[in-house]
């Protein structure tokens, strides 16, 4: 079960928790595709050379009063996206290691670490430590993941001496939430194979939590048990030990969610109990509880969940979203269908990333909703998010929302009436201190270029005025493929796109092809690689 799961979240899902990072779309692939880079330049400096965000597969996103911060390389912004600052973190940049998850409050800030182990053949997503700031991001110190030792084979839970699972390598344990309680001054994290887990000391040693097993409905620690504490694997284990989403609400209520459900803590994750899909329209849509997020609201906060359909409910499960308003007491349906990724709220008004169904708004708590699709730059009107691209992740800083997207990062100040968009922007004219790299006049991104999967790739160059511009595309034998023809507004750094379609309308085949851009008097050569 544990491997149909899997699969089922990496063939449906492109989360908020960053678990699919194509390399058509990450930073490094465009930049060192991009710029001739010496060998001896590292990928620090690469970093140094960009103004804006790592990434266009914005996966997580987290609001802080007017801070943003953006995963999976670690961005913030404090001044609405004028700017942009990184964090100097050896075990993320020149790694396989990206952010999974985010959480902050105040001046601390968690960042969840994660890379694709592929040393199998297959791609595993494993767990890779956790930077933590107390300065507000200013200095990052690194922690280890939240694993266990051989000899971790009974936990004590109340009077009860369980047999337990120990969990000693990363794989399959990559921290795809974290939550920090800034009262308790302690942090949890959802980790898949090695569970809920939490620290009370910053995250220097980790807690594992005990969660009903999947033949229980709740846990008490006055209670003697003798059940053993292992995740699903194959045939033996829970479900209810796989660890996906995790909160503590403003009451200090812990939520877990797992694929088999949600457990409600009311004593700080001691006692807990769950609750699970029955088919009825008073209990979650779906076992699998993604995401979670509480909306600041007078009185109670209502917490809003991704429940998703687990694959072993049939009927009584489907994909939607579930929010309580009452701790638990009551749940409400909604968005049925729909595959959740995140939450982000302004007063009244919710906002749900939906994946392929865009951004889906609520202005009435949730009893209705509209959906946002068709994302365009108000100031660059040719400048778009390619038709079908994921919404993956969605946050509000205190002026502003934001969207994060397969294809960029999005900014409204409107509440998605109009949108900023912000991509990778990788200089054309480029300086490192201790290495010069030469300039470069154009670069085409994503590249390695996908058709089926990015849809477009755009050519970037240099405008030296206002004038048509054209795009033409030759295959390796030098034979013209495509023409594609443009306006360019003014000088300096212009884009247009191809699509991978050749001029018989026919979609291209795999392989090396070169493009001439022409601007005004000048053409820039560039090439391009095609892989599906």
């Amino acid at each position: 079960m544990i491997r149909s799961i899997i699969s089922l979240y990496l063939t449906q899902a492109g989360t908020r928790r960053s678990i699919r990072f194509c390399p058509a779309v990450v930073l490094f692939a465009a930049t060192f595709a991009a710029l001739p880079l010496h060998a001896q330049t590292t990928d620090a400096q690469v970093v140094d050379l960009i103004p804006g965000i790592l990434s266009n597969n914005v996966s997580t996103l987290k609001a802080v009063g007017d801070s943003l911060w953006v995963g999976p390389f670690l961005n913030l912004t404090v001044d609405g996206g004028a700017s942009w600052t990184h964090p100097t973190a050896d075990t993320l940049f020149g790694t396989p290691n990206r952010v999974f998850s985010l959480d902050a409050d105040g001046p601390v800030v968690w960042a969840a670490l994660g890379f694709n182990d592929t040393s199998s053949g297959q791609s595993i997503q494993s767990a890779a430590g956790f930077l933590v700031s107390t300065d507000g991001g200013r200095t990052f110190s690194f922690r280890f993941p939240q694993l266990d030792s051989p000899a971790d084979t009974v936990l004590t839970y109340g009077v009860s001496m369980l047999a337990a699972l120990p969990v000693v390598v990363p794989q399959q344990s990559a921290p795809f939430d974290i939550d920090y309680d800034p009262v308790r001054d302690e942090v949890w994290v959802a980790g898949w194979a090695s569970g809920i887990r939490r620290s009370a000391d910053g995250g220097r040693t980790w807690q594992r939590v005990v969660l009903p097993p999947d033949e229980l409905e709740a846990v008490y620690p006055d209670t003697l048990y003798h059940f053993i504490v292992e995740p699903q694997r194959g045939g033996m284990g829970s479900l209810n030990y796989l660890g996906f989403s995790v909160l503590v609400d403003e009451t200090g209520t812990v939520w877990a969610g797992t694929p088999r459900g949600i457990n409600r803590s009311t004593d700080g994750g001691t006692s807990w109990r769950r609750f699970s899909a029955d088919g009825t329209t008073n209990s979650l849509t779906g076992n699998w509880v993604i995401a979670l997020d509480e909306q600041p609201m007078p009185g109670r906060n209502p917490v809003w969940m991704a429940s998703w359909n687990a694959g072993d409910g049939g009927a009584n499960q489907q994909f939607g979203v579930t929010v309580t308003r009452d701790g638990g007491e009551t749940f409400e349906q909604t968005l049925l269908g729909v595959q959740a990724l995140g939450f982000a709220f302004q007063g009244e008004t919710v906002f749900v990333a939906g994946r392929d169904q865009g951004l889906l708004i609520s202005e009435d708590e949730g009893n209705t909703w509209r959906s946002v699709i068709d994302f365009r730059d108000q100031a660059h009107p040719d400048r778009v998010i390619r038709p079908g691209a994921e919404v993956l992740s969605v946050a509000a800083t205190r002026d502003a929302l934001w969207v994060g997207t397969e294809d960029g990062l999005l900014k409204s100040l409107d509440g998605g009436a109009t949108w900023s968009i912000f991509r990778v922007e990788v200089p054309l004219q480029t300086d490192i201190t201790a290495n010069r790299v030469p300039s470069v006049k154009t670069f085409a991104y994503p590249n390695p270029f996908s058709p089926a999967g990015d849809r477009f790739v755009r050519v970037r160059f240099e405008a030296g005025q206002a004038s048509g511009v054209r795009l033409r595309v030759f295959d390796f034998g030098m034979n013209l493929v495509r023409e594609v023809h443009g306006d360019v507004a003014g000088s300096g750094e212009q884009e247009i796109s191809w699509d991978g379609i050749d001029k018989d309308g026919l979609r291209v085949a795999n392989g090396v092809y070169f493009y001439a851009v022409q601007a005004g008097n000048g053409t820039q050569w560039g090439k391009i690689l095609i892989v599906e």
